[in-house]
């Protein structure tokens, strides 16, 4: 069974992050296309956590014939193509950490330095999830993974807000983290060097991965029932009342511990969860119960090649972003004079940032199309 919302659902998650990947300028973004400063929660906050969430939902679909025959458990090949996927996306993010230390080198002439690479991104925070996901789920009764999402979220918010960090104490969840328990053991662990920024915080960090496991296995819960579902309005409205309760449990529980995306804090899971339950309900209402699919055409074609151009359209930006125009010192880059010269005289600095991102999709969008048309799915 294949669920066309699924991958519709994915493509939408995956447009959002190349539309707001690649502004004009940082400094020209509308508000709803940037993530919370800190604390808080913007619909930009809720993309990647979606991805996640839907992967869940993908995965009780593909781990069927596991988790619906105790009699036929899966054997060893199960767990190495696994392992296999987890590595080549962990491999694929620390490609696109290493092509902005080389491409820095080849077009800016920046000296080579691997000892600075970051470890930690969006694909390895996948990768991991999906890892640890994946085993407790082939090895985990129902129940016992509800209690497993249970003891992640509340240990989560107990070492965040009690184990003390030193120099710092305990609960210490002030901006930009570097007090915080998350930011001390990946400090410890990753080394500084290895940490985006100033090595001080790593907004995917190790700690802070745990609570991503619990986004994709909550999706993995209502993949499960999905499939247990006749496919009707009701099963829709039932998604959604049960997105409404988690959004209003995890606003509630964001006022004693704070909704935080770059800490991934647990009340972060339960909203963001809440609400991507409410659009794949929606999702799932259009295509699914009423078969209104041509307006959702882009979006599975961008699905069913999701990782191909998260990595694809990363690449290009770092080259577009690297690449100076000239030779002269404050040359600006190839993809800043483009936003200067083409589109702000016709709408404005901001608009004008908004737009060369609207044509970046739209061109990745054209690229996927073609993929499309000759059947070519990059799958791992």
């Amino acid at each position: 069974m294949r669920l066309t919302s699924l991958d519709v659902f994915r493509g939408m998650a995956i447009a959002s992050m190349i539309l707001v990947n690649n502004p004009g300028s940082w400094q020209q973004v509308y508000p709803p296309l940037l993530h919370a400063p800190w604390h808080g929660f913007t619909p930009t906050d809720l993309i990647f956590p979606a991805f996640l969430f839907i992967s869940g939902v993908a995965m009780a679909f593909s781990f069927a014939k596991y988790t619906d025959s105790p009699s036929s458990p899966p054997g060893a090949s199960v767990y190495v193509k696994i392992l296999r996927r987890a590595l080549i996306l962990f491999g694929l993010g620390l490609f696109l950490n290493g092509s902005t230390l080389v491409l820095k080198t080849l077009l800016q002439g920046q000296p080579l330095d691997f000892g600075t690479l970051r470890i930690m991104g969006v694909l390895q925070r996948i990768s991991l999830a999906y890892l640890l996901g994946a085993t407790a789920i082939l090895n985990l009764s129902r129940r016992r993974l509800g209690f497993l999402c249970l003891a992640i979220l509340l240990g989560y918010w107990f070492a965040l807000t009690q184990i003390p960090v030193p120099g710092y104490g305990p609960g210490d969840l002030s901006p930009k983290g570097a007090g915080t328990l998350v930011a001390y053991l990946d400090r410890l662990i990753l080394t500084p060097p290895h940490i985006l920024g100033d090595g001080s915080f790593e907004p995917e960090g190790l700690l802070s991965t745990l609570p991503s496991v619990v986004t994709l296995l909550l999706g993995f819960f209502i993949g499960d029932w999905l499939q247990k579902q006749p496919v009707t309005s009701h099963t829709s409205l039932q998604m959604a009342g049960v997105a409404v309760v988690t959004i209003v449990t995890g606003s509630l529980w964001g006022l004693i511990f704070p909704i935080n995306k770059q800490l991934w804090t647990s009340s972060y899971v339960v909203l963001s969860a809440g609400w991507s339950l409410l659009l794949l309900a929606a999702c799932y209402e259009m295509i699914e119960v009423r078969q209104w699919r041509s307006w959702a055409f882009p979006f599975k074609v961008m699905g069913l090649n999701a990782i191909f151009v998260f990595v694809a359209s990363g690449f290009l930006a770092r080259i577009l972003l690297f690449t100076p125009v000239s030779t002269a010192t404050d040359a600006p880059s190839l993809y800043s004079w483009m936003y200067r010269n083409g589109f702000v005289p016709l709408w404005g600095e901001l608009h004008g940032s908004f737009a060369i991102a609207l044509v970046t999709l739209l061109f990745w969008t054209w690229i996927l199309w073609g993929l499309y048309r000759r059947r070519w799915f990059f799958k791992l």
